[in-house]
């Protein structure tokens, strides 16, 4: 048997080992079908049976509620996602700043549904101190970082710059030089606000079938190891799990990131660190590295994703695996303070990455099929917004959710979507990528370094970023 406890330090905090859920029996109807009992098919699921508490929804979960990248992140509810900026682009300023205000009051409207629900998810809204420059050619990058995100939208109101003395004040990184702080951020409990949202959307009424693995979607119905489930609507909720069924895998591909946790640290110790408002944070590498303060005093640091040959999702790690050492190393280097400090935890998961690298919510209704995802490792605060918002197409629903850019009404997700290149030509560029974005780095850390070299690596690794796009 699973010792789901050992997933993630965030299932480690649960009073008890989770209850598994029932398999699907055998064949069965219903109104709507969901693929994957995480947060988007979760909030999709809770949205239907709020709005439309007679439709039957079932959702289907390879293995239980949260156990994908919804009970394993790092635990940010960010009001905003990385690639957004494309799809803000051809609207006017007040258009933008409209799309901003529905993604920033998404973070609110989460810590309101959670306390309506009595979902105790340790939700605090603390902002994020946003890439952090961390050698002085980080300063000029982040600055432009900050000038991208008024032009998409946001105000001074919502994220300013934060010069070295500042950002000292509220955390005392090693050679931090500055950062952007964004106010629209909160941490939780990813664990406890996932399981809590799957008991919250069987209050509703919606049937959730764990160890149920789905070996086929197809419009109308879903193909499982146990039986078949034909609905009007299927909703794919995979994520980092896409590539495990069908053709999805050719839209999102699986990226790992790996995360661990210290024992608690003392007051001495936090106020050496800082973080005393408990933000998030991040630093400026183009392999970021994040973390945030715990409620009950832990730092939770993470660092730089993996790509396995073929897009193969991880769901197995071991805190004894040599890579965790390279994060432990990495928060080193972030908060010296740390050394010695006792790691207690170390965990991973697979996060989705989409070929456009942005967000999407897709409902085609000719084949009932809606999906939403693309999150690219930020999804906590999105999934809110984007189930809510497939809940609205499904249902048929004008709102300022369904008016958003991102949306895709009346569109074949195949369709809608770029698709990723087959191997090997994944792998071997995000081997390219890695290697670029390592040597970058490597020549900042090192002050011998002539200017030329910097330039240089700076040059090919901002390439490297737009091709991305």
């Amino acid at each position: 048997m699973n010792n789901y406890k050992n997933t993630s330090f965030w299932f480690n905090t649960m009073d008890q080992e989770p209850n598994v859920r029932p398999s699907l029996p055998s064949d069965t109807n219903a109104d709507v079908a969901i693929v994957g009992a995480g947060y988007t098919g979760l909030w999709t699921a809770y949205y239907l049976k709020t709005l439309a508490p007679h439709l039957k929804v079932v959702i289907l979960e390879a293995d239980i509620a949260g156990y994908g990248a919804s009970g394993r992140n790092g635990g940010w509810v960010a009001g905003y996602v990385t690639g957004l900026e494309k799809y803000l682009a051809p609207l006017t300023m007040e258009e933008r700043k409209a799309c901003c205000r529905v993604l920033f009051e998404n973070v609110d409207n989460i810590g309101e549904r959670l306390q309506q629900e009595g979902i105790d998810a340790s939700f605090h809204k603390g902002g994020v101190l946003y890439a952090a420059a961390r050698y002085p050619e980080q300063i000029a990058m982040q600055r432009k970082v900050l000038k991208g995100l008024y032009q998409a939208g946001h105000t001074e109101d919502d994220c300013w710059w934060l010069d070295a003395r500042e950002l000292a004040e509220k955390v005392r990184l090693r050679n931090g030089y500055g950062a952007i702080f964004k106010r629209h951020c909160a941490t939780i409990n990813p664990a406890r606000m996932v399981r809590g949202l799957a008991e919250a959307v069987e209050r509703k009424g919606a049937q959730i079938y764990e160890k149920t693995r789905v070996t086929a979607i197809r419009p109308g119905e879903v193909e499982t190891e146990h039986g078949t489930v034909r609905a009007s609507i299927v909703v794919p909720a995979l994520e980092g799990y896409s590539s495990t069924v069908g053709n999805l895998g050719r839209l999102i591909i699986p990226v790992q990131s790996l995360i661990v946790a210290t024992e608690p640290l003392s007051q001495a110790q936090w106020d050496e660190i800082g973080l005393a408002e408990r933000p998030a944070f991040c630093d400026g590498s183009r392999m970021v590295s994040y973390g945030q303060r715990s409620a009950d005093g832990r730092m939770i640091f993470g660092a730089r994703g993996g790509y396995v040959y073929g897009g193969v999702p991880r769901s197995e790690f071991s805190l004894g695996d040599e890579e965790f050492r390279v994060r432990e190393e990495l928060m080193y280097d972030l908060f010296p303070m740390l050394k010695g400090v006792k790691i207690t935890h170390g965990w991973g998961g697979s996060l989705g990455m989409p070929r456009n690298f942005a967000p999407h919510a897709v409902f085609d209704p000719r084949s009932g099929i809606a999906t939403a995802g693309g999150y690219g490792g930020q999804g906590v605060g999105p999934s809110h917004l984007f189930g809510r918002t497939l809940a609205d197409l499904i249902l048929g629903r004008e709102t300022q959710f369904t008016r958003m850019p991102w949306v895709f009404n009346n569109a074949n997700p195949l369709h809608a979507l770029r698709k990723w290149e087959p191997e090997p030509f994944r792998w071997l560029t995000s081997q390219t990528i890695v290697k670029a974005f390592t040597w970058e780095e490597n020549l900042y850390q090192s002050k011998e370094n002539a200017v030329w070299r910097k330039s240089l690596a700076n040059n090919i690794s901002s390439s490297l970023s737009l091709l991305m796009r």
